[in-house]
């Protein structure tokens, strides 16, 4: 079954606002992982480095609050309007191509479908209507 999530970007602050959605809403956070933990971060700025490059916080039976901290040194920049994904899980890398390509069709890739060193098949875009979307497959934990 396809599951959906809100994911919001934040400018530096995932952390301290999503300590503050956990103080508000209650439980545990799922994963936390700053862009330090990530390949290739030796070349990041300690700033950089120590931003939230995935936060994710369960709200109830299978939803997701998800975060991740936007980069400047990467092209990205947050403004109000662009800081909101909706985020897809489907069951498989085929049905993650299939809504890839049909969402993302006359809109902008930001990363095409590609497989992710924290274990997932993923991809993000606009839509042709400026909907942010991403696609997360993620593969089995052996």
């Amino acid at each position: 079954m396809l599951k959906f999530n809100p994911y919001l970007n934040f400018d530096g602050n995932a952390e301290e606002a999503f300590n503050f959605y956990k103080s508000v809403i209650g439980g545990e956070f799922s994963i936390v992982q700053k862009f330090k933990d990530m390949p290739g971060a030796e070349k990041m700025s300690a700033e950089d480095a120590n931003k939230i490059m995935h936060i994710s916080l369960p709200l109830s039976d299978g939803y997701t609050l998800m975060a991740s901290d936007t980069l400047e040194a990467w092209g990205q920049k947050l403004k109000v309007g662009n800081n909101v994904y909706i985020n897809l899980s489907p069951d498989s890398e085929e049905e993650a191509d299939r809504l890839f390509n049909g969402l993302s069709a006359g809109g902008k890739v930001e990363m095409a479908m590609e497989k992710t060193f924290w274990g997932a098949y993923f991809g993000s875009f606009a839509d042709k209507y400026g909907v942010q979307w991403m696609i997360n497959y993620e593969y089995e934990k052996k």
